[in-house]
């Protein structure tokens, strides 16, 4: 329900598919399934927690009794924090970083990772940041937690090479919601994204011709 994932969603919808739609939020999941307008067989909501194992599990659940099968896992969650040095920051805010970006990806991958599996074919991709490999100061609890999340889909991409699944990241600096590049170019907008733009990586590397792309960090913020 965030200003990516409404339209990351929406241009799948576009392609043809049936959308899972998780978000935490249950009355503005409503609302963007109202926007949608895709008939029920092509549609399912759930208002999950994915910090918590169970779940992401009966989200995978709920799936496979919808629509039998699962081919594209997209995990959009987010979040920031901020602002203070190491010796400052609280212990909670480390935690929060590391459930909202590592421990939901690990929870989802198991959730439904075997299910791609099985069907022998399948994409899972998450936004990461430029923060996961080169922190800047004063974000420890953010990068950490986009490292951790980055670690675990490279390693997972490896496990699943030659099985059909990919699993790749998206690298963004900032997400560009409100399209202010095209409005204030400046140096700092430049190195912004567009959920447009970030959408239709997603859908290439959905495709069929992304097959041989596994494991990799693609670049989408125009700057070192």
């Amino acid at each position: 329900t965030g200003g990516l994932g409404r339209v990351a969603a929406s241009r799948l919808a576009d392609e043809g598919a049936r959308l899972a739609l998780i978000s935490t939020d249950s009355s503005r999941l409503a609302a963007f399934v109202d926007e949608l307008r895709l008939p029920e067989e092509r549609r399912l909501a759930r208002a999950v927690d994915l910090t918590s194992p169970d779940g992401a599990q009966a989200a995978a659940d709920a799936v496979m009794a919808a629509f039998g099968r699962v081919d594209i896992l997209l995990h959009l969650v987010g979040g920031w924090t901020g602002g203070k040095a190491v010796w400052q920051a609280p212990a909670a805010e480390m935690a929060s970083m590391l459930d909202q970006h590592l421990w939901t990806t690990f929870h989802v991958a198991q959730a439904f990772a075997p299910l791609l599996v099985a069907n022998g074919w399948g994409r899972i991709l998450a936004v990461s940041s430029p923060s996961a490999s080169q922190p800047p100061a004063k974000s420890a609890p953010y990068a950490a937690g986009k490292a951790a999340q980055q670690a675990l889909l490279l390693a997972l991409a490896q496990e699943l090479a030659g099985s059909g699944v990919t699993a790749n990241l998206l690298v963004v600096r900032t997400i560009d919601t409100q399209h202010r590049r095209e409005r204030e170019r400046t140096a700092e907008t430049a190195s912004w994204t567009t959920p447009e733009e970030i959408a239709s990586a997603i859908v290439y590397l959905c495709s069929d011709a992304a097959g041989v792309v596994n494991g990799a960090r693609l670049p989408l913020h125009g700057a070192p």
